[in-house]
């Protein structure tokens, strides 16, 4: 099949690459000339792991092409995705200029039948806003056209996009045409082999569904940091209560790790604009907004606990920070407990010496060449003259670390660990002060 996705950016290219790989011919349309340019030379502007693979595999198939030219496009797929960005408001409700944008490119050169599907996360009722935009500017310009407009959200992990879209646990159809739920159905169908992923729905459903998603499983973040933090209160510990409540499969483990705060494009964005749903349709979402200010808080603990740590003066120390990236796989910093935390730091005067695998370049982007902070090449040239050292991120390499060095190179033998990698009495026996999230021993043991 033939199909067009506007936008190039983290869903767009993970939508063609895998629709690319069993066999569509896929022409990834978007107006930076110079992210085009890169992508026709192999050059992948994100971080996730796979895909700058499986895109130059299929750019030297010949099934997937990028262009700047809204008019092939509209030529080239009977499938026409919508994939832009909808960065917040400042009210956080979904910007949808570009959505609107690229439903008046389709319209402007729409000839013949096309499907057309925002992928895009959109509010409810934005397949609505593109069918009328669609249908305005063909007639403004006096012109006939026969398409219909299909809802289908993106359910993609950072770090594990192409695993996410390749064995997907469901592919969700928004649609009041049977001709384009089937024409759906057959474009996910080397999906859909195990069984059928492929649920059919009216379209405001649709597009619920997704906030739907993302919203719960931004609550079970912000119940288990409360219930961390509360658990530090009465001196329980928050690993073992997360065990108890987890083997329940009512409950479940996933989501449930107490850390400090969640980030990324997707939860804070999508909680927040469902907040503003609500409010459009005069309904207080109560525990929506709950969440929100949970994680808002959580972000806070880390700092708290280093603040207090050393005695509210933090002027002149430096310290290790393993980890810049809001979650492991993937280089995005946008919302990130680490950008929250290293803010503090410098406004009260001290210096960060950071590491992340992939993130450095990004975080280089944010705030470019500072004296209070030093990207260091390893985690262990981040221990050098620190004070303490910070854990944000949970990558892989940081869970078995040679505790040895960490006490005999930092000044303090100190780790402020924001994700629960290690074991409290294990680290308090090698020397190490320890404080984590939500572990009462860890703190007690040096109170």
């Amino acid at each position: 099949m033939k199909v067009t996705i506007y936008g190039s950016g983290y869903v767009g290219l993970v939508t063609g690459a895998c629709l690319a790989q069993v066999g569509n011919h896929i022409l990834c349309v978007d107006i930076n000339e110079n992210k085009i340019a890169q992508l026709k030379q192999g050059n992948i502007p994100i971080y996730e792991p796979g895909l700058d693979e499986m895109i130059k595999q299929n750019i030297d198939a010949g099934r997937i092409q990028f262009t700047t030219d809204t008019q092939h496009g509209v030529e080239h797929g009977l499938f026409q995705f919508i994939a832009v960005g909808t960065p917040p408001d400042e009210d956080g409700s979904a910007d949808l200029s570009h959505v609107v944008a690229v439903a008046n490119s389709i319209a402007n050169h729409l000839d013949e039948y096309r499907v057309v599907v925002t992928k895009s996360t959109v509010p409810v009722g934005t397949a609505d806003i593109v069918k009328n935009e669609i249908n305005q500017t063909l007639q403004n310009s006096n012109k006939q056209g026969s398409f219909d407009v299909v809802s289908n959200p993106e359910f993609l992990k950072e770090g594990a996009a192409i695993d996410d879209f390749m064995k997907p646990d469901r592919v969700i159809v928004g649609t009041d045409s049977d001709r384009a739920g089937e024409l759906m159905r057959n474009l996910y169908a080397p999906f859909n082999r195990n069984h059928d992923r492929v649920k059919v729905m009216d379209i405001r459903s649709a597009e619920l569904t997704k906030y739907a998603a993302n919203a719960l499983l931004a609550t079970k973040i912000s119940f288990i940091n409360e219930l961390a933090n509360l658990a530090e209160k009465v001196g329980a510990d928050i690993e073992q209560v997360r065990l108890g409540i987890g083997s329940d499969p009512r409950i479940g483990y996933h989501f449930i790790y107490p850390g400090c705060g969640y980030g990324g494009s997707c939860f804070p964005k999508d909680v927040q604009a469902l907040q503003h749903i609500g409010a459009e349709a005069d309904f207080k979402t109560t525990l929506i907004a709950a969440v929100d200010q949970v994680n808002q808080q959580q972000k806070q603990v880390l700092f708290e606990k280093i603040f207090h740590r050393f005695n509210s003066d933090l002027k002149g120390k430096t310290f290790a920070l393993w980890g810049l990236a809001f979650k492991p796989n993937t280089d995005d910093m946008r919302e990130a407990s680490s950008r929250t935390l290293m803010e503090q730091l410098w406004q009260q005067g001290a210096t960060v010496r950071a590491y992340d695998p992939v993130a450095q370049d990004e975080c280089t982007r944010i705030y470019g060449a500072r004296d209070d902070l030093h990207l260091c090449a390893n985690a262990n040239e981040a221990l050098e003259n620190a004070d303490a050292l910070i854990i944000v991120t949970e990558w892989t390499e940081f869970r078995s670390p040679d505790y040895e060095h960490i006490k005999n190179t930092l000044s303090n033998p100190i780790i402020f660990d924001g994700r629960n990698l290690y074991d409290p009495a294990y680290l308090n026996k090698q020397g190490l002060e320890y404080f984590a999230i939500g572990r009462g021993d860890s703190v007690k043991a040096f109170n």
